[in-house]
């Protein structure tokens, strides 16, 4: 089982980016998803999650309105596409797994049970 995130990078404030986040291994189309991310310092903070067939998501204050998660269950990828980004965004984002079978995507680090490797996304002033 692999998570793996990639599509991260320098981008100056206003900009966008779309991060993805492949699974191998195991299908993930039955289970919901999240994404995350840590800045130096700092813990780790929700950032957005979609339930198992995308008909639910759920973002966080700091990025609401500006980013959108969506899934491709054929491709067996999550994506999070960031647009007006801030310096403030600057941190390792994560993608996760939650096994648990549940009806609503959660948003708390520990429920989910499998992460990724994390991808780095820079917001230049």
């Amino acid at each position: 089982v692999q998570l793996q995130a990639f599509g991260g990078g320098l981008v100056q404030a206003g900009g966008s980016l779309r991060l993805s986040c492949a699974a191998s291994g195991r299908t993930f189309r039955r289970y919901n998803m999240g994404w995350f991310r840590q800045a130096p310092g700092k813990e780790r903070e929700f950032v957005a999650c979609i339930s198992w067939n995308g008909g639910s998501t759920e973002y966080g204050d700091s990025v609401k309105g500006r980013f959108t998660m969506f899934r491709d269950g054929a491709r067996n990828t999550l994506y999070l596409q960031m647009n007006s980004l801030k310096p403030e965004d600057t941190a390792v984002y994560y993608c996760a797994v939650d096994f648990s079978l549940s009806g609503v995507p959660p948003i708390t680090v520990d429920e989910y049970d499998y992460w990724g490797q994390g991808t780095l996304v820079t917001v230049s002033s």
